[in-house]
């Protein structure tokens, strides 16, 4: 049986941490504090094979850290640019290094834009089309797309080895009825927390405090919200995050750039 982890590549929203333009506490901590450091949301499930979701302007930089030279499968949540915009960095992999197309796989509504944005690398990509509650299996790990409450088309995934079952949606706000049936129970839960407090756009992202009532209510096992800005509705240091989730007494876990768990 192959053994399976699952690595935060990326924890933050799409103007990270610290923001260059950006002087508030948790953007000071993260300058002197690399920790505190977050870059756009992505993850990556590694066994035998490699499994990329989402492709953030930071990829290049995540794959250097992780010492990653190539990547299997590619799946997208959507295709906002803070989750698209580093496809670029994998051309010449393509084209060079491993000389094979990237599956990739996503939503049609993904997909389009992928296409219109990166037109110039259709040649090198294998796509497919997923459809709501659609499932693979590969390098025994099985996926599920589900639809969450953000941009038409998004996704979250359901990864489930024979170890685990796990749920990440890094933009949702409040899952959908449907979703939240499927995803009840799971081992870990990984949901957008992108706000401190009072959320700006409830129907499409959460706040913290609302991601993890709602991975309560769904009774997850072990909590990480991410996809973190940090700076808003009140800007929040990591140091007080992790003093406000210790309540919690391990469930909840504030996850970092590079952080890598078992599956």
């Amino acid at each position: 049986m192959t053994s399976h982890t699952f690595t935060f590549m990326g924890t933050g929203a799409g103007c990270g941490v610290p923001a260059f333009f950006c002087d508030c506490k948790a953007c000071e901590e993260a300058r002197h504090n690399p920790k505190a450091r977050r870059g756009d949301c992505s993850v990556m499930i590694t066994g035998s094979k490699k499994v990329l979701i989402d492709t953030p302007p930071d990829l290049r930089h995540y794959l250097i850290r992780e010492n990653v030279r190539s990547i299997d499968r590619l799946l997208y949540t959507h295709a906002h640019y803070d989750h698209l915009g580093g496809l670029g960095e994998l051309e010449y992999m393509s084209r060079l290094y491993t000389k094979e197309h990237i599956s990739t796989y996503a939503s049609n509504r993904a997909l389009s834009t992928i296409n219109h944005e990166f037109h110039y690398l259709k040649d090198i990509l294998d796509e497919h089309e997923l459809e709501p509650y659609a499932s693979f299996t590969y390098d025994d790990v099985n996926y599920t797309a589900l639809p969450v409450q953000h941009a038409p088309g998004t996704y979250g995934y359901l990864i489930e080895t024979p170890a685990t079952r796990l749920f990440y949606a890094c933009d949702t706000g409040k899952l959908p009825d449907e979703t939240a049936k499927l995803v009840k129970d799971c081992d870990i839960l990984i949901l957008d927390g992108t706000y401190w407090e009072r959320s700006w756009s409830p129907e499409t992202h959460n706040s913290i405090q609302g991601a993890i009532e709602q991975a309560f209510k769904l009774n997850a096992k072990k909590f990480y919200p991410t996809h973190l800005a940090m700076h808003y509705d009140t800007a929040i240091s990591l140091a007080e995050l992790e003093a406000y989730v210790a309540q919690y007494e391990g469930r909840v876990e504030i996850p970092y750039d590079g952080l890598s768990i078992a599956i």
